[in-house]
């Protein structure tokens, strides 16, 4: 690594002491520019990179609520304003137990470069709490994001900071948040959250977004060197709302997905998961993936040992949380002939498997690129919101594909001009860190 850039990532750790996520997320970027700040000084001479690793705003608060035997619980909220320079702070909300303020830095970090990929106008940031949904009455549920969203209300805004959801965090949720911002507003501002129900302000294909997203990405990939998803076997870790939608994209595409995950294991289906069945359980029942096995038959079972990765494949799909696939699985991907892991989660491989894949020469598409279909939809609701407008279903897609086309673009021309061909790291790490600092630059030393 460039001194200069030692430096800064020294100061990271010093400044950020026990923040494991946010310290990986700053190396794989920092990784990265050497050959950019060879070529501008500037970045450095003006502390571009120093103050781009350092949030702009940083809210921590509680969040008391009453569950239903009338308790008072307490969690911890957080929002994090990372960086605002390409326009209003934008991500999502994460409610889960592993939520602290290094996982919600990490996500905000990782936000800046992969809203600047989508060449919309959104800043970067992130929020949540540790408060776990799972098991909770819709009577709970709703009254956490109430009381979640009396603190949160003061900090956000359609031209401020735009939250959307993200693990924990669907389409109940949201509107119980909503809800809440326009009973203490008095406002029915739609563009202040995005993931909305369509009735009320949201976008077709949002829901979709991000795993059809993580699809035309790798489609992409396969393209660019005469190939196609079609015929090709898929393992998709996760099955909420990203994998699902991940599921579904790569059968319409002509592929078949013969394995998926949940936190109880994950299920192998020779026939090709059977996407329906998977919506009944995960989305309509709330259930474990258990239940799928249990009703789809013979064909499916449960996984005996290792875990998803362990089942061979064309292409893996890690489509559920950070740090899930290790260097331990790369190999295995590796020696079962596995040719291209594209990432629809946020940060799903460790340093070591991304190291692994490239020693195999497995190609690695990076979350920043190939999951920023989400909130690059999200700004797609934030411009017909800003409109008044709603656009039908295939139009919304196909502005999604023609994003998803450019980021992929985006990421080899830049990997090809500083001397990294076809690393989709590089690309996406430079391309979305150039356009961010050019307007910071520009914007002065705030």
């Amino acid at each position: 690594m460039d001194e200069q850039l030692h430096e800064t990532y020294d100061e990271v750790l010093a400044r950020n002491p026990g923040e494991t996520e946010f310290h990986q997320a700053v190396l794989e970027v920092l990784d990265s520019l050497g050959p950019v700040v060879a070529k501008h000084p500037e970045y450095t001479d003006r502390a571009i990179i120093r103050r781009m690793c350092e949030p702009e705003r940083q809210i921590i608060f509680r969040v008391p609520w009453v569950d239903d035997d009338g308790n008072v619980e307490i969690n911890r909220g957080f929002r994090v304003e990372f960086n605002s320079a390409l326009g209003p702070f934008k991500g999502g909300l994460r409610f889960h137990p592993s939520v602290y303020l290094g996982i919600v830095k990490f996500l905000g970090f990782e936000q800046i470069f992969k809203n600047s990929l989508t060449g919309l106008p959104i800043g970067g940031g992130k929020g949540g709490s540790d408060f776990d949904p799972k098991g909770r009455s819709d009577a709970e549920i709703m009254r956490f994001c109430q009381a979640f969203m009396t603190e949160l209300y003061r900090h956000i805004g359609e031209y401020t900071d735009v939250p959307a959801g993200d693990i924990g965090v669907g389409g109940r949720e949201l509107g119980y948040l909503f809800g809440q911002y326009k009973r203490i507003t008095n406002r029915y501002e739609s563009g202040v959250l995005t993931g909305k129900g369509l009735s009320w302000g949201g976008s077709q294909v949002r829901t979709e977004a991000t795993g059809y997203g993580t699809v035309f990405f790798t489609e992409e990939i396969l393209r660019a060197r005469g190939e196609s998803l079609d015929g090709r076997t898929v393992v998709v870790s996760g099955s909420g709302n990203v994998a699902i939608y991940a599921i579904e994209k790569v059968h319409e595409l002509g592929g078949k997905v013969i394995a998926c995950s949940d936190s109880s294991g994950y299920i192998v289906d020779e026939k090709g998961i059977d996407l329906e069945l998977l919506k009944q359980v995960k989305l309509e029942r709330r259930g474990r993936i258990t239940d799928y096995v249990e009703t789809r038959g013979a064909s499916a079972q449960m996984g005996t040992r290792g875990s998803v990765w362990d089942v061979k494949c064309d292409i893996a799909l890690p489509c559920a949380t950070q740090n899930e696939l290790n260097g331990s699985d790369a190999k295995t991907l590796a020696s079962n002939g596995c040719s291209v892991v594209s990432e629809g989660a946020n940060m799903p491989c460790t340093p070591d498997a991304i190291r692994t894949l490239a020693d195999a020469g497995i190609t690695f598409a990076p979350g920043k690129a190939a999951n920023a279909g989400g909130v690059a939809t999200s700004a797609l609701e934030m411009q017909q919101n800003a409109s008044r407008d709603s656009w039908t279903f295939q139009h919304t897609e196909e502005r999604l594909a023609e994003i998803m086309s450019h980021i992929h673009q985006r990421c080899l021309e830049t990997a090809d001009e500083y001397g990294s061909p076809g690393n989709y790291v590089a690309g996406a790490n430079i391309s979305g860190f150039i356009q961010v600092a050019d307007a910071m630059l520009a914007q002065g030393v705030i």
